[in-house]
């Protein structure tokens, strides 16, 4: 008689990706149940927009800092805290999909505490991406320039892997033009705003990342640079 299969599915996912999870998708899970009246009562229909009041990043509250060369914490916790408030469940679903797909490869490939900083870094740079080179004033939220910025490290892998292997690196940034193109084309399609440059600003903020938290890390890269 076989032994019975007892391996949990969840020990393939890295804890930190697990946590990171349950931190967003539990924050959407709060808004979902408040605002069908079962937390919070009637106050509850308004959390989501009190949290994204509180939490979104503004171009208009980062320009403020920057004339007035002020910078609260509270302030500065938004180019963070924007990542993890959403609009809708749709809205965050495919910033879990993301998380868990490329949280675990890279992960796995780099090492758990790589996986925070990327995101951590990719969502600051791409508020700052959003702030500098977005016209208007319309706030950002959402985790997509976070995992963005996972892509950047799924790219890196990939570009390192190609290099190893004598072919075209090229080929690694298949993914994130595939993307993007859809985004832009959904944009002109249906109208959208410019979330695609604080997107695009996490992918290469995750990318450049990668030099710092891959294996070897900068020590690698000056050594590459010596050798040229």
């Amino acid at each position: 008689m076989r032994p019975a299969h007892t391996e949990n599915p969840f020990n393939a996912i890295p804890t930190v990706v697990l946590i990171l999870v349950v931190a967003i998708g539990g924050i959407e899970i709060v808004f979902q149940l408040a605002e069908r009246g079962l937390l919070g009562g009637a106050s509850g229909v308004g959390w989501r927009i009190e949290a994204l009041n509180a939490f979104a990043f503004s171009p208009a509250l980062f320009d403020r800092m920057v004339e007035t060369n002020t910078w609260p914490p509270r302030a500065l916790l938004r180019f963070v805290s924007y990542a993890f408030v959403h609009y809708n469940f749709t809205h965050v679903l495919f910033v879990l999909v993301f998380l868990l797909a490329l949280g675990k490869m890279v992960a796995e490939t780099f090492s758990s505490w790589a996986v925070v900083v990327v995101l951590a870094a990719s969502a600051i740079g791409g508020a700052l991406g959003y702030a500098l080179l977005a016209p208007g004033q319309i706030a950002l939220v959402g985790g997509y320039p976070a995992v963005y910025g996972l892509i950047g490290a799924y790219t890196f892998i990939l570009w390192v892997g190609l290099g190893a292997a004598g072919q075209n690196r090229s080929r690694a940034f298949t993914l994130i033009a595939f993307l993007l193109g859809i985004q832009l084309a959904f944009g002109l399609l249906f109208g959208g705003g410019y979330d695609w440059i604080a997107d695009l600003s996490g992918f290469a903020t995750g990318f450049a990342m990668s030099f710092l938290v891959s294996p070897g890390g900068w020590h690698r890269v000056m050594q590459r640079l010596r050798q040229r």
